[in-house]
């Protein structure tokens, strides 16, 4: 196993974390030094806060971890593409190099709808490697999905029907 594939497997589990309790299942590492220092999954709708993704959620640990908001040196493991808030987070935040399990191209922005982690014009371009571990993390989020589908529905059915 790759040290990518090794730290990813670190993101999966704080994403079946966010599973558990019924958020999209994403979830996130942050590695300095070889160390594992910071992780996060997203709590949106558990704690009612539009800015709790994975990415934003980690990047805050490391940042109290390292004392210092410039996390030079780190690399973050996230299970699904950024979409624009956590790039721009990881932008600011200086962080070295992005992995990627799946990208999302409904509103991924580390080269799926945007690509601002390599924009030219910043400040700071990140390295990006996509697609560790990419079945693995799909999966889980496509379930997710199809789960909350058939919840609906049986919502849906039940308040037709009463039963």
């Amino acid at each position: 196993m790759s040290e990518e594939e090794k730290y990813m497997k670190e993101a999966i589990r704080q994403a079946k974390k966010a599973y558990a309790l019924r958020e999209v299942p994403i979830g996130c590492v942050i590695v300095y030094d070889e160390k594992i220092i910071a992780r996060g999954y997203n709590r949106r709708n558990t704690d009612k806060n539009t800015t709790s993704h994975a990415e934003i959620n980690a990047i805050r640990k490391a940042s109290k971890k390292l004392g210092d908001w410039r996390l030079e040196g780190c690399t973050l493991y996230v299970t699904l593409e950024p979409c624009q808030m956590c790039a721009g987070a990881i932008v600011q935040a200086r962080i070295d190099r992005v992995v990627i399990g799946s990208m999302n191209p409904k509103a991924g922005c580390a080269g799926s709808v945007l690509n601002l982690l390599e924009m030219d014009g910043f400040n700071h371009k990140v390295q990006v490697e996509r697609g560790v571990l990419e079945e693995e993390c799909s999966i889980m989020l496509s379930g997710f999905f199809k789960e909350l589908r058939k919840e609906k529905a049986k919502e849906k059915e039940h308040d037709k029907t009463g039963i």
